[in-house]
């Protein structure tokens, strides 16, 4: 994935519970944050790809998120479903600078072609 030209600050990092998640609302539809126990942060579509659930809701362990509707787990990095489960959750760009939580604004805008 191409690094955003420009970034939108979304998130004071404290506003992200440890091991948790916040969601923002976008021209794309719903994205949400994820903070891990190392304060690394992750962003990712809010719907699991097998029934549509939100992943905001789940359980952030290591560095993966859990479904809460069937336990499906996606790699935050890549948002590779692992195990026996196949699929994807689209991943955005996003970087902590000076506390602050930024997302790639481009991949907020932007609309995609149906």
């Amino acid at each position: 994935m191409a690094q955003p030209t420009e970034w939108l600050d979304v998130a004071a990092l404290s506003d992200l519970p440890p091991q948790g998640a916040r969601l923002i609302r976008t021209a794309q539809g719903c994205v949400a944050l994820f903070r891990t126990h190392d304060d690394r942060v992750f962003a990712l579509d809010d719907r699991c790809p097998h029934k549509g659930g939100p992943l905001s809701e789940g359980i952030v362990a290591g560095h993966t998120i859990t479904c809460p509707l069937h336990n499906w787990v996606f790699d935050l990095n890549s948002g590779q479903a692992l195990g026996a489960d196949e699929g994807a959750v689209r991943t955005w760009p996003v970087r902590v600078e000076k506390g602050r939580v930024l997302v790639g604004a481009e991949m907020l805008t932007r609309r995609t072609a149906a």
